[in-house]
């Protein structure tokens, strides 16, 4: 086993310091982040600290001062795992079989606020991570400070995250390298007969002897007609000769969750098969060549949609070329037709070529970082088109 790579405790701090100086630039008081265990990303790119069957929470302060904030039974785990010292434990963040604790005397968002030298009634207060922020949440919020002005502060979080460090890049390839294994054993043990969660747990037995953490995604191993699904979870279904697997695995590595996507046969392709598939790595391909820093990158998933046109699959196509990566497998930005910003330097993207018909579907997948003049692959290559024979 390779030593384990992992982010230095001082890039947590350097997180936390650039954040305030955004909070401060937006004219806030004080920016809450909030996750819970499925999407974990802002709070743990603060803390390091992953919320299990609880949500979490940071507050950080437009000073440089932050607090991470738990649910009753977090406390103690928090303080073992976490990054942050200052830690409250509020009932805002309980698990949802939603416990009362009536011994417990909790913190409030007024304890919080007061600890890290926020004090007054009119805050202007940005909740980032809207879409995680619980009505519970937001009404503890509102409750404990009626004369706030509270607003959004999502895009404060996306432009912190879309910039990648060599640290967190590292960790991104370990699990490309780890993900890898996991590809070629579940390529090498598949067989006609077995089910496809029973592949599932040949790839979550390497990743885990290589490393990981978790996965970093719930694993994609599925076959003939639920390959037409763009998102869907393995199922008991036993994989028969002559059907189309697609891959998508994927190994966590400190909280950075890259992923491999590839489509295999059980069996000899038709022709109407390996065209789909050929096109799909084609256009995989294309999106590969045209990454690179200072691209606007509508005109990358513009010129994207047209490579589907030209070839005559434009009714295939579902989404864009490539979408960001990082803590989370998928996170923003997307690339899109509407996306009107440039690619810069250690931006990370899937590039995430997936083709659907009325019968099967494919994904080709894999990992890119930005670099000046093109992009830098995190794993080694994809497009070889497996035809197991049995």
């Amino acid at each position: 086993m390779t030593a384990r790579v992992f982010i230095p405790d001082h890039e947590y701090k350097e997180r936390i310091q650039r954040a305030a100086k955004l909070v401060g630039q937006r004219g806030l008081d004080v920016m809450i982040v909030n996750s819970n265990e499925a999407d974990y990303a802002n709070v743990r790119y603060f803390s390091g600290f992953w919320p299990l069957f609880e949500r979490a929470g940071v507050a950080i302060t437009a000073a440089g001062d932050a607090a991470l904030l738990v649910g009753p039974e977090s406390t103690i785990y928090a303080s073992d795992f976490g990054k942050i010292d200052k830690i409250f434990t509020l009932m805002e963040y309980r698990e949802s079989a939603n416990p009362s604790y009536p011994e417990l005397k909790p913190d409030s968002y007024r304890d919080v606020f007061k600890a890290l030298g926020v004090t007054g009634s009119k805050l202007k207060i940005g909740v980032a991570s809207m879409l995680d922020t619980s009505v519970v949440m937001m009404e503890g919020l509102k409750s404990n400070f009626p004369e706030a002005e509270i607003s959004s502060a999502d895009e404060i979080m996306v432009s912190l995250r879309r910039i990648k460090s060599e640290n967190e890049i590292a960790c991104m390839r370990e699990g490309f390298r780890i993900t890898e294994l996991a590809t070629q054993e579940v390529i090498r043990t598949i067989r006609p007969g077995v089910t496809e969660t029973q592949m599932v747990g040949v790839a979550q037995r390497v990743i885990y002897e290589n490393g990981a953490e978790y996965e970093g995604l719930p694993m994609y191993i599925f076959s003939e007609k639920s390959t037409r699904h763009a998102i869907s979870r393995s199922s008991h279904r036993v994989i028969n000769k002559g059907d189309i697997v697609q891959l998508n695995l994927s190994a966590k590595v400190d909280g950075y969750s890259p992923s491999i996507g590839m489509p295999i046969s059980l069996g000899k392709l038709t022709p109407e098969r390996r065209a789909v598939i050929e096109f799909g790595l084609k256009a995989h391909e294309w999106t590969q060549a045209n990454l690179k820093a200072g691209v606007l990158a509508s005109d990358v998933a513009k010129g994207f949609y047209q490579f589907y046109k030209d070839n005559g699959y434009e009714k295939n196509y579902l989404y864009g070329p490539c979408h960001g990566t990082g803590m989370i497998e998928v996170e923003a930005p997307w690339m899109e037709t509407s996306s009107n910003y440039l690619l810069e330097p250690n931006m990370t993207f899937q590039i995430d070529t997936f083709v659907t018909t009325d019968t099967f579907g494919i994904r080709w997948e894999k990992g890119a970082v930005i670099r000046p003049n093109g992009c830098e692959i995190l794993c080694g290559p994809i497009g070889t088109i497996h035809e197991l024979e049995f």
